[in-house]
C-alpha cells in the first residue's frame, strides 16, 4: 500500500492518508533511536540494513536566532519546499501521526508518520539549548525507519540545525528505485538545511556542513 496523488495533495487527502496507515513499519526495538547521538545510533545500528544520514549546519547566533528556529521547526518551515511540504498546522506532539508530501517524477506521494518523541532542553545559565523531535515510519510509507530533526544553541552560542534519520526500503518501488531514494534523501537534507540558513540567518547560506 502506497499512497500517491496525482496533484498537490488537498488537506482532504492528506487526511485519508493519515486515517489509512498503519501501526510503525520498522521494529519497536528502534523507536527513539534518533534521539541519541549519531555514534551511539550508528552502534545500535551496526549490522542492520539501515542506512544512516546526517547533516549539521550553522545557521546563525544567539538566543533569539534559537529562539526563531525552534519556531520554525515547529511550523515545518524547514519542509516548506517547492517539491516537500507538511501542513504547518500540524502540532508537533509526541503521538501526532504526519503526512509528508513529496513531489516524485511525476505524482506526489503522501508518507505517513508519527512524532515519537519532543525533546527541549536548556542549561541553568540558559547560554545552551536544544529542541528537537523524532518521527518514524508507519505503514504505508516507502522506507521504514525514523528521522529527527532539531535546532541547538551551544555555549559559544553558535545555532546549529540538524538532520539524523536512519531508513531502509519498505516496498518493491522503494527497493528497486533505492538510488533514486537515497539521492532524492540527499536532496531533502541540502534544501531543507539551505532552507533553515535562508531563514534564520542569509548570510550563512553557504555554511559547509559539518558531519
Amino acid at each position: 500500500m502506497i499512497f500517491l496523488c496525482w496533484s498537490r495533495p488537498s488537506q482532504k487527502e492528506q487526511k485519508a492518508c493519515i486515517a489509512m496507515s498503519g501501526s510503525f513499519n520498522y521494529h519497536s526495538n528502534y523507536n527513539g533511536a534518533t534521539a541519541e547521538p549519531v555514534v551511539t545510533l550508528k552502534e545500535k545500528l551496526s549490522g542492520s540494513s539501515f542506512f544512516v544520514n546526517h547533516a549539521r549546519v550553522l545557521v546563525g547566533s544567539g538566543l533569539d536566532t534559537f529562539e526563531k528556529g525552534k519556531s520554525a521547526l515547529q511550523n515545518w518551515r524547514h519542509f516548506s519546499l517547492n517539491w516537500a511540504f507538511v501542513d504547518p498546522k500540524t502540532p508537533i506532539q509526541s503521538g501526532t501521526k504526519i503526512c509528508v508530501c513529496s513531489k516524485a517524477i511525476f505524482p506526489w506521494l503522501m508518507m505517513p508518520l508519527q512524532v515519537i518523541y519532543v525533546d527541549e532542553s536548556r542549561n541553568s545559565n540558559f547560554d545552551a539549548a536544544s529542541f528537537s523531535f523524532g518521527s518514524g515510519t508507519l505503514r504505508g510509507h516507502l522506507l521504514a525507519g525514523e528521522e529527527r530533526f532539531s535546532i541547538t544553541m551551544d555555549e559559544k552560542n553558535n545555532v546549529w540545525y540538524e538532520i539524523l534519520s536512519f531508513s531502509k526500503p519498505d516496498h518493491i518501488l522503494s527497493a528497486i528505485g533505492y538510488p533514486y531514494v537515497l539521492m532524492m534523501q540527499k536532496r531533502f537534507t541540502r534544501d531543507s538545511t539551505l532552507a533553515m540558513q535562508k531563514h534564520l540567518s542569509p548570510k550563512l547560506e553557504d555554511a559547509s556542513s559539518v558531519p
